[in-house]
């Protein structure tokens, strides 16, 4: 899940100077996601259809690519020639969290991304001898191939949780990759000096999976299938208050959790942010420049949930100073932590917005 932060202070970033080589066009191509960011104000921004949760329960079109370190299964939707939307899911979730999103931004003439993170689903490493490593310049690295990969010179990144860290990551980083960025919970990226730093007890209380990870006890209840299965459930409940999802919704994202990396990956990435376990050396650059804490320039819109429990606020203050160009901030009533699933209309919408945003003083 996001990031554990104290109340003022969103932290670091992660990746670095030798991410895959962004895929040039064709000599004289201009591609939908090469059009500029800032657009003129008279460019209106297409109205969502609002859509009911649960509407849709799968995606037509699963692919797979060798990127980076992994072969990363995914989900297309949308015209191939459209802009491209590259949507990130959390933990304890997978692209399901974008089934009612995914098919409202593609009708609006988007081209749809939405994979699973390392660990989830159908990604899998290439090397049996890769560490499974949960490390967030890792996860960033790994969109960044995926770009690479499918050719994708620049686009939308929308995510949550662990998605809406990677996304800041890539946009504060790499800006010449992502034409606009939507970031649930603003900006996650951690920062571990930061981590050290216990919070008032009744927000430490939220974390308590992490803490639980931290333990052999944990481990080996991630590693069993019924326990990392009702863990998840758990959360679910906890961190959604109002939503009222089916057991079929839960268990089309549980069957994700068995992935045989799943356990590892999570509890790395757990104890990482703790420092409990170390990264990988050749993420160290990228960690250094996260902890310089560099802002995100490129247009963004900011959603805080106004029910998720990890929030002290839901106004953005705490990370305002951290997003330097055209910016928004919506805070979005009566809705829990997995808000592109509980709230498609408005996630989806969030995102069309981010992309016609207009340059402001």
């Amino acid at each position: 899940m996001i990031s554990r932060r104290t109340f003022t202070t969103a932290v670091g970033l992660g990746v670095g100077a030798t991410a895959l080589p962004a895929t040039a066009p064709a000599a004289g191509a201009l591609t939908a996601d090469d059009r500029p960011t800032t657009l003129v104000a008279t460019v209106p921004a297409t109205t969502v259809p609002a859509v009911v949760p649960g509407t849709h329960t799968g995606f037509a079109d699963l692919r797979r690519v060798q990127a980076g370190v992994l072969d990363i299964g995914y989900a297309e939707t949308g015209p191939k020639d459209g802009p491209t939307v590259i949507c990130l899911h959390g933990w304890p979730y997978d692209i399901h969290s974008f089934v009612d999103v995914a098919p409202l931004l593609a009708d609006a003439g988007y081209r749809v991304i939405v994979p699973y993170l390392r660990g989830h689903g159908t990604t899998a490493f290439l090397s049996p001898t890769t560490p499974r490593n949960g490390q967030q310049s890792a996860i960033a690295l790994d969109i960044v191939a995926l770009m690479d990969a499918l050719k994708i010179r620049r686009a939308v990144l929308a995510g949550f949780d662990w998605g809406s860290r990677t996304a800041d990551i890539i946009a504060a980083l790499w800006p010449e990759r992502v034409k606009a960025l939507v970031s649930v919970s603003g900006y996650l990226v951690t920062h571990l000096p930061a981590q050290r730093t216990p919070l008032p007890p009744k927000y430490e209380r939220a974390w308590w999976y992490q803490y639980y990870f931290a333990t052999d006890r944990g481990r080996v209840a991630m590693e069993t299938k019924e326990n990392r299965h009702d863990l998840g459930r758990l959360v679910w409940d906890e961190v959604s208050p109002t939503w009222d999802f089916d057991e079929a919704t839960f268990e089309r994202t549980a069957a994700a959790f068995e992935n045989p990396d799943y356990a590892a990956v999570v509890v790395h990435n757990y104890r990482w942010r703790l420092g409990l376990a170390d990264g990988e050396r050749r993420y160290d650059r990228y960690e250094r420049l996260l902890d310089a804490q560099p802002p995100v320039t490129v247009p963004t819109i900011t959603l805080d949930p106004a029910l998720d429990p990890f929030l002290a606020s839901t106004d953005g203050t705490a990370y305002r100073k951290f997003f330097t160009g055209a910016y928004e901030h919506r805070v979005l009533a009566g809705i829990g932590h997995n808000a592109p699933q509980e709230a498609p209309t408005a996630f989806a919408q969030a995102v069309v917005d981010a992309d016609h945003l207009a340059a402001r003083p």
